[in-house]
């Protein structure tokens, strides 16, 4: 297989492992972390802003964020848009600043919680089965135009097959540390 397809499909497949662990992290665990609120975004001044440029997020405690906006007036907005977010989280306003006390998940939410993990984690090995796809119709591609010999393709195929299934095991692993993660109280 040549170099630069092999590249472009191992860029792509640790893509699909970083977008998963970062879906992961916004996924609340019980414990307080502003990742969070990676996914929220407050409308301000007429534009879709996600909290962390318009605010410093900080956890002072295990099961507490704090969110100081830089701007006072977007305080309501701020609180506005964690409401609605599907968080089930409830901020208190005082002000200057927002309080989120994260509660202690319960043991049914916590079995939701594992199978949207699962769920997340499945999304993510599709996309790297649908990259080892494109690799290997490259592949093909590459033989039919005479540029690969039939030997030269199915090593190539093999490659691609080894490179799908190291992604395959660590997207795995990442899940299983996540649902450990949730399970813990």
């Amino acid at each position: 297989m040549n170099s630069g397809l092999k590249q472009d499909t191992t860029t792509r497949m640790e893509k699909t492992i970083q977008a998963l662990k970062r879906d992961l992290a916004s996924l609340r665990a019980g414990r307080a972390t502003p990742s969070l609120l990676e996914k929220v975004t407050v409308e301000y001044y007429g534009s879709e802003m996600p909290i962390n440029q318009m605010a410093n997020v900080s956890v002072p405690e295990p099961r507490l964020l704090v969110i100081q906006p830089w701007d006072k007036s977007a305080l309501a907005e701020i609180e506005r848009a964690i409401l609605k977010s599907e968080l089930g989280l409830t901020p208190t306003n005082d002000g200057n600043l927002i309080r989120i006390s994260i509660p202690a998940l319960t043991e049914e939410r916590r079995a939701e919680l594992v199978k949207v993990v699962k769920k997340t984690g499945e999304e993510a090995k599709v996309a790297i089965r649908n990259i080892r796809r494109d690799a290997n119709e490259e592949v093909k591609k590459m033989e039919k135009n005479g540029e690969l010999s039939e030997d030269e393709l199915r090593r190539s195929q093999d490659e691609i097959q080894k490179l799908t299934d190291r992604f395959i095991k660590e997207a795995d692993q990442v899940v299983e540390d996540k649902e450990k993660e949730v399970m813990e109280v």
